[in-house]
């Protein structure tokens, strides 16, 4: 057999190789993404119209949230946080509309002393889809119902959800600090916010 016949065999051989390992990385590539955003990942894909655009989009919020300079709140900022929702969820009783603009806003009071940029929601939903992407989809209804209330359009039974699912992310926002220095009273004090639940009582 011909020399250039082994060439060309040789070429084919090699291109069939580095297709297949290209196409093995970008199946372990998307399979991380899926690992990491869950349902945000489907998502993505769905609004993007296609697994390349989504997935590079995904990347970019990794790539994003990566650069931001994240720090945790003090003990003195939780206690005041805290003491802040338990005043929005008293409220709800007997201003539900009003309780729910509170929550949206302390979210992101407490979100902007984390080092998160809150002036687009669209943003934050995405900055927060990094770490928490089991809690984004709750925090996009919570919004959307945010949003409804401000047109006279969500029910109390919508305002109720919508506060719950705003003090889950408040909740999860929370718990920073990691050196286990004042786990104890953290843990307390999430279950404060728990405790004080007359939300969780109406009916």
């Amino acid at each position: 057999m011909n020399t250039w016949v082994w060439i060309v065999i040789g070429v084919a051989v090699a291109v069939v190789v580095v297709g297949v390992l290209i196409s093995a990385l970008r199946t372990r590539r998307s399979r991380s993404l899926h690992g990491r955003f869950g349902r945000e990942y489907d998502r993505t894909v769905e609004k993007a119209g296609g697994r390349r655009k989504a997935e590079q989009e995904l990347r970019e919020r990794e790539k994003r949230h990566d650069e931001l300079e994240l720090r945790p709140l003090s003990q003195d900022a939780r206690e005041r946080y805290l003491q802040q929702w338990q005043a929005t969820q008293g409220r709800f009783v007997d201003d539900p509309s009003e309780a729910v603009s509170e929550a949206d806003d302390l979210v992101q009071r407490v979100m902007r002393d984390r080092g998160y940029p809150v002036d687009d929601f669209e943003q934050r939903a995405a900055d927060i889809s990094v770490e928490h992407s089991e809690l984004v989809e709750k925090y996009r209804t919570a919004n959307g119902i945010a949003r409804a209330s401000e047109r006279g359009e969500a029910s109390t039974e919508d305002l109720r959800h919508s506060v719950r699912h705003y003090r889950t992310l408040f909740v999860e926002l929370l718990e920073v600090d990691e050196d286990g220095e004042d786990a104890s009273t953290r843990d307390r004090q999430v279950e404060q916010v728990r405790a004080y639940d007359n939300v969780e009582r109406l009916h």
